[in-house]
């Protein structure tokens, strides 16, 4: 099964900015078995996502992500500081951005979407409903939304 790609025929880059390495694994986990060919690429905290995103040493010839998987509580820069640095930019303010983290907090929804989220999505602890949950994402953002051409 060959998975979904762009209209010119490469596949989707996924960044996965996340510190915590049994989530990464679990996310790695879910994209293998649902065997996609998209590309997960992931950073371990906020200033490293936002050097990333930014093309800044050492990631100076990364591809820019068609989507983006954030979590909020992050070492260095939290995730809502990346998601508004993100939106902010004009070079980076088109690429979808799912926050996805373990708050449910009403406040942290409400400023997620303030900051333009595409999506919040809080991460289930069973592994199974974890899987299901970002298959479900992939699906989405990969297979049913159109996105926008890459920067």
């Amino acid at each position: 099964m060959t998975g979904p790609t762009r209209q010119d025929g490469t596949p989707i880059e996924v960044l996965l900015v996340e510190d915590d390495p049994g989530d990464v694994l679990m996310t790695q986990e879910a994209f293998e078995e649902h065997k996609v060919r998209n590309r997960l690429t992931v950073v371990s905290d906020g200033a490293e996502a936002l050097s990333y995103l930014r093309r800044e040493p050492p990631y100076e010839k990364a591809v820019r992500p068609d989507l983006i998987l954030l979590d909020l509580n992050l070492p260095r820069r939290d995730g809502r500081e990346v998601l508004e640095e993100v939106k902010k930019d004009d070079q980076l303010c088109r690429i979808p951005v799912v926050v996805l983290t373990t708050s449910a907090a009403d406040e942290d929804i409400l400023r997620s979407y303030q900051l333009h989220a595409n999506a919040y999505v809080t991460k289930p602890v069973d592994f199974d409903r974890f899987i299901s949950v970002i298959r479900q994402i992939d699906e989405f953002f990969v297979s049913v939304v159109k996105l926008p051409p890459r920067a």
